[in-house]
């Protein structure tokens, strides 16, 4: 354990790590796909793929939901490091599948332990920090997504056909996080308290959907379902959706890292305001930027400044967006249940990152991506704003939950 003084570094550090390990995955499978099929690995085809990214994104979600309650159980420490250690442990073992059926397994099975990896973190984080910076607790810890995406990127590029180094790298790198996290990571304090409280104060899983919380329950989990479609589908359709928009393909891939440096941006801008502002005014504010600027993409932009800049605002209020329903849950909800409500806002969200690709993907396939894509995400965005505008002020709704609750 560590002492007063460096708990919060340790746990900001390593919480961040953890989030890492999740956008360094997203890229290793996507990365690994087109060599496998390339060279026929172990027989996998475009169907085999499709099913292994699928089944690897379900395994995410479930593992949200059902780890979530655990952590609020049996504590937030053991659970995030558990997950590390299961996630780690099949990611390493991936490369070694002997069919295309077991690696699929492997992949679900790690999906278990690093859907729970995100959740869990950042509900460490949240109660490692004062109620006031609950947003910019939650914009940081996600800035190492992002970042884990890129480092994944270039080790991928260095690799080329060798891609098991994608998952030995991964799978190395969070085992060797778990003795780190076990000597360094402390077990929340606001856990601990609302352990000691009396079981009729206590809130459970069937609680959120109960009176106090079903509208909050509610209104989260759409923000974050049309949250995360927005991010997975666009950073899956982006340069697509571009080049048949008739932009080159070399303008389309380099919209899709412009994209991803307005990500890293937004969420350092939203999580500041938010947390001078209040999370909810902003979370409307920037869901309804981010409708407005991906409805402006569906309309031809000659100027390569304009382009880049508007695709740049995209990156930043439509990323951060989804990254603020987290913030405000972790300040909406009692400790007793936080890792619940976080594990299932999370949960709820993965649906859309699944549902994103798909759909977009089948307006590619149908000849009717520009600008009906475009279009398509703005909507969900303005969804995204109608489900913040069903939330209450953070204040009124977690007033007495605060003390409990600070970390």
């Amino acid at each position: 354990m560590t002492t007063t003084s460096s708990r919060p570094v340790w746990t900001a550090v390593l919480c961040w790590l953890t989030v890492l390990l999740e956008g360094y995955d997203l890229v290793a499978l996507g990365a690994t796909i087109p060599t496998l099929l390339k060279s026929g690995y172990l027989g996998f085809t475009a169907a085999g793929a499709t099913a292994v990214a699928t089944v690897s994104l379900v395994g995410v979600a479930v593992g949200a939901a059902c780890l979530g309650p655990l952590t609020d159980r049996f504590g937030r420490r053991v659970m995030l490091i558990g997950s590390v250690l299961l996630f780690s442990l099949f990611t390493l073992l991936t490369p070694l599948a002997p069919n295309v059926a077991t690696f699929g397994v492997f992949r679900f099975v790690a999906g278990l332990g690093l859907g729970a990896c995100m959740p869990v973190a950042l509900t460490v984080m949240s109660e490692n920090l004062s109620a006031r910076r609950r947003a910019s607790a939650s914009t940081f810890t996600m800035t190492g997504y992002h970042v884990g995406a890129v480092l994944t990127s270039i080790l991928a590029l260095s690799a080329k056909e060798d891609w098991h180094v994608l998952f030995y790298g991964g799978g190395i790198v969070g085992l060797l996080a778990v003795p780190l996290m076990w000597w360094k990571l402390p077990e929340s304090a606001a856990y601990l308290a609302a352990r000691e409280q009396p079981e009729t104060e206590r809130v459970g899983l069937r609680d959120l959907l109960g009176t106090r919380f079903r509208r909050i329950s509610i209104a989260v989990w759409t923000g974050s379902f049309m949250g995360l479609l927005l991010v997975y589908g666009l950073n899956t359709w982006l340069p697509q959706l571009m080049r048949t928009a008739g932009y080159p393909i070399s303008t389309s891939i380099t919209l899709l890292l412009v994209l991803n440096i307005g990500a890293v941006l937004g969420l350092v801008l939203a999580g500041t305001i938010a947390d001078r502002f209040g999370i909810r005014p902003i979370a409307r504010i920037w869901f309804g930027a981010g409708a407005v600027l991906l409805a402006a993409l569906s309309l031809k932009i000659g100027n390569a400044f304009v382009l880049n800049a508007v695709v740049l605002l995209t990156g930043v209020f439509v990323f951060s967006a989804q990254v603020l329903i987290y913030g405000y849950v972790a300040h909406a909800f009692p400790a007793q249940a936080r890792g619940t409500a976080l594990g299932l806002t999370s949960a709820v969200g993965r649906l859309g990152s699944i549902l994103g690709p798909f759909v977009t993907g089948a307006l590619v396939t149908a000849g009717v991506a520009y600008p009906w894509g475009f279009w398509f995400f703005a909507v969900v965005a303005a969804f995204g704003l109608v489900a913040v505008l069903m939330l209450r002020g953070e204040a009124r709704t977690s007033s007495r939950l605060t003390t409990a609750s600070a970390g």
